[in-house]
């Protein structure tokens, strides 16, 4: 089947919004407006549906979920204001149906159908006003891997702080145990500037992520083996530099591509290694989330 290519992305600024376009930067289409803050973007084609996560006030505890269809009509809150608290980068996880998304301020990793039904949370780092003020315990990448049974997230610390880190855990609670005191937690990588979205290429055990710390290990694209080998894990690799408040991150891996956005507003293009690096567009106001789709041609 021929398919076409496309990027669908998120303006938190102009009063937020959800738009598409095409791999260089043309055809831009706004295809919703009036998000409370977006942050992170999945797409359905199978099912032509798009959603996003709405963090909302970050404060107020009234983050939401919404989907609407790939041209943005039929627009529906799933998850309503208040069931997730600052919900951040959403995946969805296609052979089990699943939302899953990283609740920030909520400090805590979540799940549900995608009508928003049996709604889960499965990692809870935290709880309370006391908590929520330690930034090393907010919850904002997720990544899934299904076929080993895994969910990875990102702990991004205070800003450009040196405390971030990269978890993973089984996808379920075990047996007798909750999401605050499960114990199969482990950390793959801490001491980072400022980790934001994560992506996984699951035929390399491999890992992406942006990183919206300071120079010269932060606002860069970095990746690193999920697994260790010989006892070893190797340090993280810089990939790009010089983002403007990195965050959104979409990886074609057929194409041997990646897509990233940052809060300045420049939609980038690159090789999986980091080069060719390019501008797609800028000035687009705050971007964060980001995914690439084939959609049917």
């Amino acid at each position: 089947m021929t398919t076409r290519p496309r990027l669908f992305a998120l303006e938190m600024s102009a009063g937020g919004r959800v738009f598409s376009v095409n791999l260089d930067g043309t055809d831009k289409r706004i295809l919703v407006d009036g998000c409370r803050l977006p942050d992170g973007i999945a797409v359905d084609v199978a099912h032509g549906h798009l959603y996003w996560t709405n963090m909302g006030n970050p404060s107020a505890n009234d983050g939401s979920i919404e989907r609407a269809d790939l041209d943005g009509t039929n627009r529906v809150t799933i998850v309503p204001s208040g069931a997730t608290f600052t919900p951040k980068q959403l995946q969805l996880e296609p052979l089990s149906r699943k939302l899953y998304w990283s609740d920030r301020e909520g400090m805590r990793v979540m799940r549900c159908d995608l009508d928003g039904s049996n709604l889960e949370t499965l990692v809870q780092t935290g709880k309370g006003e006391l908590d929520r003020r330690d930034q090393t315990r907010w919850c904002v990448g997720i990544a899934v891997d299904v076929g080993a049974g895994r969910i990875y997230w990102t702990q991004k610390g205070p800003s450009d702080g040196g405390r971030g880190q990269i978890l993973r855990a089984a996808i379920d609670v075990p047996d007798g145990e909750t999401a605050a005191t499960r114990r199969d937690v482990e950390m793959l990588y801490d001491a980072l500037p400022e980790p934001i979205d994560l992506e996984l290429d699951i035929a390399t055990s491999t890992m992406y992520w942006t990183d919206r710390g300071d120079p010269p290990r932060g606002n860069t694209v970095n990746r690193a083996p999920f697994e260790a080998r010989n006892g070893h894990r190797e340090p993280p690799e810089i990939l790009v530099t010089h983002l403007m408040e990195g965050i959104g991150l979409a990886l074609d891996l057929n194409g041997k591509r990646m897509f990233m956005t940052d809060l300045a507003g420049t939609l980038y293009a690159a090789d999986l290694d980091g080069a060719n690096r390019r501008e797609l567009l800028d000035v687009q106001g705050n971007l964060t989330g980001i995914a690439y789709v084939e959609l049917p041609a």
